[in-house]
């Protein structure tokens, strides 16, 4: 049979030359040759090789060699090596070993005496051990504690073998009085560990014998104190208060490890308000102290566990966690924005807002190369507690709106989506909002936001004030008329200079440029086909067109934005003004705009012309422009707000969806044992204690310790693989986790005869791995075997797994082979449907090529219900409202 290892090591067979080279090596008086003889001899028994002949050539020539590293290797050697015969009776040269090892134990040299007696450990010989005993014994009381602790961890080894109490009855014993006289940390927390696995009566009174220093034991020992009160706790709950004690005196111990082990311990055991409210106290102190970033992450997941269990005691801790924040790692301070938002009360949404405030003033300073991903983390941050509280979104909508023309697009565009929900759902901020707006437009530096801050513009500029300023903004931003001219050929043949214009397109567009004293300028430049040289003109920031140059680079979906915003302003411009002046010229510089926007996308200076959606969309804000009727004003003014408000409902009632289905659903059976602590006695009981009955009655009253099980589940995912009138039957539970799938088999032997090498033997089709080799086992009459088979995925296709399950009888000597059940693996079964933001959609879209068309044959004509077909054939989920 094929042992288990826990290391495989790599290394070339063994062919009779290396193993004469080893021999030779060995029998030598050099000692570095004896240490990469020892090294390859290791090497090759770890790989299955015997090299029998080796054994005696060790004995005779490495076992009196005095080198440290010689002796180190030579005790690997013995361990690897095998002791037994195939009856299971120790080999006879293996007395030979025996003496090399008394005398190690007795060594003066104390490294020797130490490993030798580490080597003890792992040895389950009892033959072998038996005469080692008094040198054992003899070594607790050696000078050097390296010598005393692995004594100790030799005598818990010896007494947890089959034979161990008659080897060493006494062993609890002697090592209890060895832990009252122990001065050395690591070996007192030796000699508990042994008491601990050995005698749980004697470590545990002596935990309590010495319960007032406990505070001043080094923290190898408390934390095998708090190993133990664990398991104590979780055998018998009855005594759990006077454990809690003293873990709520060791959360002030020096070390931090056991801080932590103290706080998880806690938490573990308890769910008593105090020792929760202890345990979150002590992870907040641990998140502000350690500078590990992967402590810092731990300490946050523990956190969330936390939040999910004892929200309203974390609710008062949301100012500590949010400290957090002050980490430079984006994953750490994105998993304290998680925890913290969840926490969020009318009572602390001020404080929290004001935090985030801060930090996002922080952001405008760039020292940090990832100031724009953060400010971007922290826009959506106070997005979710305005949605939650409206009433904070005066606080900061100004000052995020200075982010609209941020370089960092994605946080600009979640600025730009904030304002938009904001000055809907807060009509008291519309005023100051769409000022602000109309002011800071020009800064506006990416096609995404402008569209987002035109359809602001278009939807609330209400007042005749601000839909005149809305136009004239418009039109400064888009700069002058037209975007490009067309010089024709003059009558006169003999000006070269209009000779060399025949047909020439002049473009003008204004853009930034830096003179040689490093001020600004605006250039003006004429893009034409005989390329004339640029002039320069004076100007500032200011009177660079944003809309225009996006517009002159082929951006004609904004296009198309600005003629809806236009038109929109100029029919709600009818509505609030009399003078038909007025309004006639609005009407016509937003026609004029409209078809030099035309005109341009259809000439011959872009590289791409107009696409039909944006063109037909021009086309209608003309028409409607020259020829309005009150139905199409009324679908213009009022629907396309209402169908916002519509969706900003929708989401709500998502969220809320979401919220709801992740909520636990507790069951409590009517028979299920109810204690009124009441009507308990209370003497000798601290407030602990009390809090603790409390809570536990609750969570058993609630169903809160009945988790929902997935036994329906997980009925529908066993496969059977071999038929009922197999000799052997056999099922697979089949689970898929990411890029791993485990098959849970079972088989059952279904004869009166002992199967002999039973392997259960797979193989795949597809991109599947099959990670470990099958192992052999013995099966005995109508019993049951449990046997884990691993396979890796390398890609998201379906694939098929198949075998035969093989055995020998003694009556047959042949193999038989019983062919099983294909399984196939369909990657569907393991999708579950979720959610994503739409930003966060759009912008995973346009950085992954994810599109893959699939050719899909269908009957079904309706394209509510194609959709529907999709969405259960896939287990995914619609992002939108359908």
């Amino acid at each position: 049979m094929e042992k288990s290892c826990t290391l495989l090591i790599h290394f070339d067979k063994a062919t009779p030359a290396l193993a004469n080279e080893i021999k030779e090596a060995l029998e030598s008086n050099d000692v570095d040759a004896k240490i990469d003889a020892m090294k390859k001899a290791i090497l090759l028994l770890l790989n299955g090789e015997t090299i029998p002949q080796l054994f005696i050539t060790i004995v005779r020539y490495v076992l009196r060699t005095e080198d440290h590293i010689v002796q180190k290797l030579l005790l690997l050697y013995l361990e690897i090596i095998e002791k037994t015969n195939s009856q299971g009776k120790l080999l006879p040269e293996m007395i030979l070993i025996c003496q090399n090892l008394r005398n190690n134990l007795q060594s003066p040299n104390e490294y020797l005496r130490g490993v030798t007696l580490r080597f003890l450990c792992r040895l389950n010989n009892a033959e072998i051990i038996e005469p080692l005993i008094p040198s054992v014994l003899e070594n607790l009381e050696h000078r050097h504690p390296f010598v005393r602790k692995n004594a100790i961890l030799a005598i818990m080894s010896i007494y947890k073998l089959p034979q161990g109490e008659q080897l060493l009855d006494h062993a609890p014993e002697l090592i209890e009085k060895v832990l009252s006289t122990e001065q050395d940390a690591s070996a007192k927390r030796n000699a508990f560990l042994m008491l601990f696995n050995c005698d749980q009566e004697r470590a545990i009174s002596y935990l309590f014998s010495n319960i007032d220093r406990i505070s001043d034991w080094g923290d190898q020992l408390q934390m095998v104190v708090l190993e133990l009160i664990r398991k104590v706790c979780r055998t018998n709950k009855a005594e759990k208060g006077k454990y809690i004690k003293i873990i709520i005196s060791l959360l002030n111990a020096q070390s931090t490890a056991v801080v932590y082990e103290c706080a998880n311990t806690l938490v573990s055991l308890s769910s008593a308000p105090t020792a929760i409210r202890a345990a979150a106290n002590t992870y907040s102190q641990l998140l502000l102290s350690q500078s590990d970033n992967n402590v810092k992450l731990i300490v946050l997941d523990r956190l969330n566990e936390l939040k999910a269990s004892h929200k309203e005691i974390m609710v008062e801790m949301v100012m500590d966690v949010l400290r957090a924040l002050s980490s430079p790692n984006l994953d750490i301070r994105r998993k304290t924005l998680d925890i913290v938002l969840d926490l969020i009360t009318p009572r602390n949404i001020d404080e929290v807002v004001m935090t985030l405030k801060k930090e996002v003033m922080k952001t405008q300073s760039g020292e940090l190369e990832k100031d724009g991903e953060y400010r971007q983390m922290l826009v959506q941050a106070i997005h979710s507690c305005a949605i939650k509280f409206p009433d904070v979104a005066g606080t900061v909508v100004h000052l995020l709106m200075d982010f609209l023309g941020d370089s960092n697009v994605a946080s600009a565009t979640d600025v730009a989506i904030f304002v938009r929900e904001i000055i809907e759902s807060n009509p008291k901020l519309r005023v100051s909002i769409i000022t602000r707006l109309l002011d800071t437009f020009y800064q506006i530096r990416a096609a995404r936001v402008c569209s987002y801050a035109l359809w602001i513009i278009g939807e609330y500029c209400l007042s005749l004030s601000e839909v005149e300023s809305g136009i004239a903004t418009i039109k400064q931003c888009l700069g002058d008329l037209p975007f490009y001219t067309v010089k024709e050929e003059g009558d006169s043949q003999d000006d070269s200079r209009k000779s060399q214009q025949v047909n020439s397109i002049t473009v003008s567009s204004k853009r930034p440029a830096i003179l040689a004293d490093g001020t600004y300028a605006t250039q003006n430049a004429a893009l034409e086909t005989a390329m004339s040289p640029p002039t320069l003109a004076q100007g500032s920031l200011r009177s660079i067109g944003n809309l225009r140059s996006l517009i002159l680079s082929g951006d004609f979906f904004l296009g198309a934005v600005v003629a809806c915003t236009l038109t929109k302003l100029v029919l709600r411009l009818e509505g609030l003004q009399s003078s038909k002046v007025e309004v006639n010229a609005a009407t016509a510089n937003a026609l004029l705009i409209m078809v030099s926007m035309l005109q341009l996308g259809q000439s011959s200076f872009l590289p791409h012309p107009i696409d039909n959606d944006s063109h037909g969309r021009i086309l209608l804000c003309i028409r409607l422009l020259c020829n309005t009727g009150d139905a199409m004003r009324k679908i213009w003014l009022e629907k396309c707000r209402e169908s916002f408000v519509k969706m900003l409902s929708d989401k709500q009632l998502r969220k809320s969806e979401e919220i709801r289905s992740q909520s636990l659903i507790s069951q409590a059976q009517p028979d299920d044992l109810i204690d009124f602590y009441h009507l308990k006695s209370r003497k000798g009981m601290s407030q602990l204690e009390l809090e603790d009955e409390v809570q536990d009655d609750l969570k058993r009253a609630t169903g809160e310790f009945i988790k929902e099980g997935d036994d329906a589940n997980k009925l529908n995912r066993i496969l059977q693989l071999t038929g009922f009138s197999d000799p052997v039957y056999a099922e697979a539970y089949v689970t898929v986790h990411h890029y791993d799938i485990v098959l849970d088999v079972t088989v059952i032997n279904r004869t009166k005869e002992t199967l002999q090498n039973l392997c259960l033997e797979l193989a795949t089709m597809g991109d599947l791995k099959l990670v470990e080799r099958p192992q052999n086992y013995t099966l005995a009459p109508e019993s049951t075997k449990q046997i884990k088979a691993n396979i890796k995925v390398s890609s998201t296709e379906t694939g098929v797994i198949f075998g035969n399950i093989v055995y020998e009888t003694s009556k047959v000597h042949e193999r038989t082979v019983v062919v099983l059940n294909d399984i196939h693996i369909d990657i569907m079964d393991y999708i579950s449907p979720a959610s994503c933001a739409d930003v966060a959609f759009r912008t995973m879209w346009a950085e992954f090529e994810w599109e893959n068309k699939v050719a899909i044959n269908t009957v079904i004509q309706n394209g509510n219900e194609f959709l529907n077909h999709i969405i259960k054939s896939t287990n995914m989920k619609c992002l939108t409202p359908q």
